[in-house]
């Protein structure tokens, strides 16, 4: 081989390097914005227990995590857009570990919602400065594959809450869990700080765009609304229903939410993988339609108790790939300049639906009515398939004309 070809060859190892640290990170970035609300889900049997705090309660800190997020969303879109990538996702990391680590501090439910509410930031910042991230640094031909890659961090972020810190709360408590959490978010926080480029200079201000999203954003956000809804109460309530209903232990319980995110991981890597214009338009549809069976499944596990663990993967392979399809088509289709803005305009409507759909289920939860809960998921997500084949038909509509 010339020297030139090696030259060559050591640049392309060094991009191909780079570009896998690149992907690592945002998972990383994405596991780490929504694991307080994974791990609160998770160790739901042992806070009920230890805590004091009632089922209702722990709907509630959902609502004021996503709740938060969803206000903060489309201003933390323009901030992605204005400040760059590498210093919102440093943020993310940071104000990630100082949450977990007054979650794991709190004495009880007030320093507990406070806490919660401190972790929305984390999660209106994820997708707009991720979703910049990537189409700053990879090549067209592969955002599909790295987007799928980074959006399955969320479902990482599930694992680490179902298995590994579960079974550690079992060992040093949950408390000790949760800070074990935090630790790992501050030594990522770093890590971004060293090894992420720098920031481009701002962009000159423009004319304030419209924070009220319109065409396919309108539609992807109302879409995101109920399957967010849907996915929320699972994550919330699924570990918990498997304690109280079905008799299982609290790792057992806690494996749910980890079976879930593994699930979620697989299906988002190959559902984005598959979103290609003119296929990506009609796949959140469908996936809502394979999330109304999964919710199904769930309403039938106290009948047939192995049907919980199918009903655990069927929604990670399925609802949670929702969102990762969205984030696609907001790629694929984002004007110049706009593609953080988009992204958390969409974000906020999953937010939303984060928000309010286990405070729905958890009026249910607290009287044992698990399987009207169930149904009550189905019925959300069924709603998000209406709403996506309404605007696959109208934009198909729309493109021959």
């Amino acid at each position: 081989m010339t020297v030139e070809g090696t030259a060559t060859a050591s640049s392309a190892e060094q991009s191909g390097a780079a570009g896998r640290q690149l992907t690592v990170l945002l998972t990383c970035a994405m596991a780490f914005s929504m694991l307080q609300l994974f791990l609160l889900g998770a160790l739901g049997p042992r806070l009920v227990t230890e805590l004091g705090v009632s089922p209702a309660v722990l709907g509630l800190t959902t609502t004021i995590g996503f709740g938060t997020a969803a206000v903060l969303s489309p201003a933390g879109g323009r901030i992605v857009d204005r400040i760059g990538p590498r210093r919102s996702l440093v943020a993310l990391l940071l104000v990630s570990a100082a949450a977990l680590a007054l979650i794991g501090a709190a004495p009880g439910a007030a320093l507990l919602l406070g806490a919660v509410a401190l972790g929305g930031v984390p999660q209106a910042l994820a997708n707009p400065a991720t979703n910049k991230a990537v189409l700053r640094a990879v090549p067209p031909a592969r955002r599909g594959a790295v987007t799928g890659l980074k959006q399955s961090g969320v479902q990482l972020g599930a694992f680490a809450a179902g298995l590994p810190l579960a079974l550690l709360a079992g060992g040093i408590g949950w408390r000790g869990a949760v800070w074990t959490g935090a630790g790992a978010a501050l030594l990522a926080g770093l890590w971004a700080l060293r090894v992420l480029p720098a920031d481009p200079a701002a962009p000159p201000a423009g004319p304030r765009t419209s924070l009220v999203p319109r065409g396919m954003v309108a539609w992807l956000a109302v879409f995101s609304l109920f399957l967010g809804a849907g996915i929320a109460s699972v994550n919330t309530y699924l570990a918990l229903f498997g304690a109280q209903r079905l008799g299982m232990g609290p790792t057992a319980a806690a494996a749910l939410v980890a079976v879930l995110g593994v699930a979620g991981i697989a299906g988002r890597v190959g559902w984005s993988k598959a979103a290609r214009p003119g296929r990506a338009e009609w796949l959140p549809g469908w996936l809502a339609c394979g999330a109304l069976g999964a919710a199904v499944l769930l309403a039938a596990a106290p009948a047939a108790g192995p049907l919980v663990w199918a009903g655990a993967i069927a929604v990670g392979v399925f609802a949670v790939s929702g969102n990762a399809v969205s984030m696609v088509l907001v790629m694929q289709r984002a004007a110049p300049g706009r593609a953080g803005q988009d992204s958390a305009l969409v974000a906020a409507g999953f937010f939303g639906g984060f928000a309010v759909g286990p405070p729905l289920f958890g009026q249910l939860a607290q009287s044992g009515r698990y399987g009207p809960g169930w149904l009550l998921v189905a019925a959300e997500f069924a709603a998000a398939g209406a709403v996506a084949f309404l605007w696959a038909v109208r934009d198909r509509r729309e493109a021959a004309a």
